[in-house]
């Protein structure tokens, strides 16, 4: 996925209290570099994004988003109309007029490690760490949260998904259930890089340069000037504009008799789709009438509120189905919507820090972290299965026979 979305992100993309945050350590700043008559420089900081606990019923998750934080972070400034904005809040008024200098003149200078794309982790291992002046590493905090956090969802989902369906490829066809248009251009990308062939959203495609796929809605079937009568008109007319891939929905008025209608005209479309019923025995008919009029080419596709576990169930009973389609149980990622991430501060060094005091961790109940920058190492089987991590401080000495997940990244600004 070669494709980093082009469009800007907001700097103002992010919670007041980065904000608040920024005006006081700029102050802080400002008021050491007077104190010791020297320049002005903010500590350095380095902050973790880590996700706390994995969801129930899930053991792994996949890191998804790099792409978009990267472009967000080297296209990050902020608009003449942006600092006014924040400059216009009543929380805001005792800000330093040299603030707004250090906002208008504001780029990422800091440095991106992270995972792969695509690679699998658990809870508590980085899987992005930001090295920056504090005040860019902080500011930055929730547009990285809500770009990696929602992609790696759905790219968890996907995942889970197509392990259940054990080698038949699954489409995504979520885009009209996902919560917004953004949500459902970003979802698709997550759920090809978690294993799906393709999405229906055609801006994805565009976008990202991803397979695209559809099949027709019953509107079309309905739309026919005869009603149920012309159904096997409307047929005919969708495979003679698409001769070579026609996928016909069965079930608008009976799955059954859509299917009679399609060998009694001689069609012979690239694939027929189910999208209600009992799935199971309605595949086991259709499969056997379609062998029996010398239709064995034509594959069955399953639609219709599935997920992993009804997709499981349906391999697992033997069902006769080719591909999948999946909607709003992946691109809303239905039963776990968000995770946990968190973006915390494991180090600081610089004007003001005592030496011996640079690592930094929390110790609120349930919420405790570790200090420190870290490195998560790989082990790996003859096969290149995973065996098992390790998680060490960056600055350890190699592991031997494992492999760094965590690798420095290239900001295009």
């Amino acid at each position: 996925m070669p494709h980093p979305d082009p469009e800007r992100v907001s700097a103002l993309m992010g919670d007041l209290y980065e904000y608040t945050m920024a005006a006081a350590y700029h102050a802080q700043a400002a008021e050491q570099a007077a104190g010791t008559q020297s320049s002005y420089e903010e500590p350095v900081a380095t902050f973790e994004l880590f996700v706390r606990r994995l969801p129930a019923a899930r053991d792994y998750l996949v890191f998804c988003g790099l792409e978009q934080a990267l472009a967000y972070l080297g296209g990050l400034r902020f608009t003449e109309e942006e600092i006014g904005y924040l400059r216009g809040l009543p929380v805001m008024r005792h800000a330093l007029p040299s603030f707004w200098e250090r906002l208008r003149e504001l780029r990422f200078t800091g440095e991106v490690w992270a995972m792969d794309e695509g690679t699998d982790f658990c809870a508590n291992q980085p899987v992005l760490r930001v090295t920056a002046p504090i005040l860019e590493a902080q500011i930055v905090e929730t547009a990285l949260l809500a770009t990696i956090g929602f992609q790696t969802t759905i790219a968890s989902k996907a995942a889970r998904i197509v392990a259940a369906a054990a080698g038949r490829p699954v489409a995504e066809f979520g885009a009209r259930h996902a919560h917004g248009t953004q949500a459902a251009l970003y979802a698709a990308r997550a759920a090809v890089l978690g294993g799906c062939v393709a999405t229906s959203n055609a801006e994805a495609g565009m976008r990202f340069g991803l397979p695209v796929s559809g099949t027709m809605a019953h509107s079309f079937i309905m739309a026919a000037p005869g009603g149920p009568d012309d159904e096997a008109d409307a047929f005919a007319r969708f495979c003679a504009i698409y001769p070579d891939n026609a996928t016909l929905l069965l079930d608008t008025y009976d799955t059954m008799r859509g299917l009679e209608r399609i060998i009694a005209r001689g069609l012979r479309p690239k694939a027929v789709r189910l999208d209600s019923g009992d799935i199971l025995s309605l595949s086991r008919q259709v499969r056997a009438r379609l062998d029996a009029a010398g239709l064995q080419s034509v594959q069955i596709v399953s639609t219709g509120d599935l997920d992993e576990y009804s997709i499981a169930e349906l391999v697992a009973a033997g069902a006769p189905i080719d591909a999948f389609g999946v909607g709003t149980a992946l691109t809303t990622s239905e039963d776990h919507p968000a995770l946990s991430a968190v973006y915390k501060l494991v180090h600081i060094e610089g004007p003001g820090i005592d030496p011996g005091m640079e690592g930094r961790a929390k110790a609120s109940p349930d919420k405790s972290t570790q200090p420190g920058k870290k490195q998560v190492w790989r082990f790996y089987d003859d096969r290149g299965a995973r065996l098992r991590d390790l998680v060490t401080a960056d600055d350890a000495e190699i592991v031997p026979g494992a492999t760094k997940l965590l690798r420095p990244r290239v900001i295009e600004r």
